[in-house]
């Protein structure tokens, strides 16, 4: 377990990590957050930009799954069966429990594993603590006030991320 608030990489968003980009790590199992990361948290279907993302990834051979603490399960089952990814919802991230279950779930390993959110505090540290690759996108909406004040509480964590794209 590492306890570290720096991410391992840094992308301006989720569309933006490629399957040859996750090839070179050896990623055959990518961990995603659904909220302010696949979609904002009003829109209740996935993007079309992410949808073929998604079909891109998995035609790659990489594995996609949900981990998110949403305990809308409506939602995440939509997110997830249009994805055709596997889910975990009210996953108490920064707990890393999920990201294990998860992998675990799926039939893989920390080494092979990434996890890819918008958030320090909850994504990054989970994935870190729970072993895998860690992956920080931008959020895709910043609709209030506390979402905005935690980015740029956020700010010093992602600039000591060596690894942007």
């Amino acid at each position: 377990m590492i306890f570290s608030l720096v991410p391992n990489y840094s992308f301006r968003k989720l569309t933006d990590i490629s399957p040859g980009f996750l090839d070179r790590l050896g990623i055959k199992f990518l961990m995603i957050d659904l909220d302010n990361t696949i979609a904002s948290y009003h829109e209740h279907s996935p993007a079309d930009s992410i949808a073929q993302w998604a079909r891109t990834i998995k035609d790659s051979g990489v594995e996609l799954f949900i981990v998110t603490n949403s305990a809308r399960a409506a939602r995440v089952i939509a997110f997830a069966e249009t994805l055709g990814a596997g889910k975990v919802a009210s996953a108490r991230k920064p707990s890393p429990k999920s990201i294990i279950f998860a992998m675990n779930e799926a039939g893989h390993s920390a080494g092979n594993s990434a996890f890819v959110g918008d958030q320090v505090f909850t994504d990054t540290l989970a994935a870190n603590c729970a072993g895998v690759v860690s992956i920080i996108v931008k959020p895709r909406m910043l609709s209030n006030p506390f979402l905005a004040v935690r980015y740029a509480l956020e700010a010093p964590f992602r600039a000591m991320c060596k690894n942007r794209y």
